[in-house]
């Protein structure tokens, strides 16, 4: 049997590995056509049950909330906003959190309402005194203002809130999540001027 030179064999090697290279290349590009297909089947579907009766009172109840959610804004009524979002979050949490990560996010926001509204029933009181001076350094303070646990859920859950809003989400939705950012960013500005007559700090 006549021998293969290693010059041949290296050639051989080298002429295989690019035939497979051209069919992995083909597999690959196989593959990813049936993820487009299929992604772009759960389009056609989402858009129909978006015509049925069902998906048009979904949209419905959606506009309802975010109407709902718009009109407590114009009140600027600091504990019915953070009422209000506690309500979304406990509804979330009962009816939606389908892991742990989804439950743990999901206590952590209400945690963090619960804490909201804790400051609130005291920050127009006595007791305010003792929060601003547990928080004295200057690294747990702003313009004479103590960063406290309320202010530190708040900016927490509006991270969490923006965080969403770049999820994959229907319009409404994502209309819905824009609304309450709004909501978390006005009842903390009015938080923060509770802050500033409790403490006597100028604007």
């Amino acid at each position: 049997m006549a021998r293969i030179s290693f010059a041949h064999a290296v050639l051989i090697r080298v002429m295989l590995m690019r035939i497979w290279g051209r069919v992995g290349w083909m597999l690959l590009m196989d593959k990813t056509s049936i993820t487009m297909q299929i992604l772009f089947e759960e389009e056609i579907f989402i858009r129909g049950m978006r015509l049925t009766s069902a998906g048009q009172s979904l949209s419905e109840t959606r506009k309802k909330l975010l109407n709902h959610i718009r009109e407590i804004v114009k009140t600027s009524d600091v504990p019915l906003m953070i009422a209000t979002e506690l309500a979304i979050l406990q509804n979330d949490f009962d009816r939606y959190a389908n892991s742990r990560a989804m439950e743990s996010s999901l206590q952590s926001a209400i945690n963090e309402m619960e804490v909201i509204q804790r400051h609130f029933q005291i920050i127009l009181t006595p007791d305010y005194a003792l929060i601003d001076r547990a928080f004295s350094l200057p690294k747990n303070r702003q313009k004479g203002l103590p960063i406290d646990e309320a202010r530190q859920s708040f900016r927490s859950h509006y991270a969490r809130l923006a965080n969403l809003d770049k999820s994959r989400l229907d319009d409404d939705e994502k209309e819905i999540i824009d609304a309450r950012q709004e909501m978390f960013a006005l009842a903390k500005s009015l938080y923060i001027a509770e802050q500033e007559i409790a403490l006597g700090v100028a604007a």
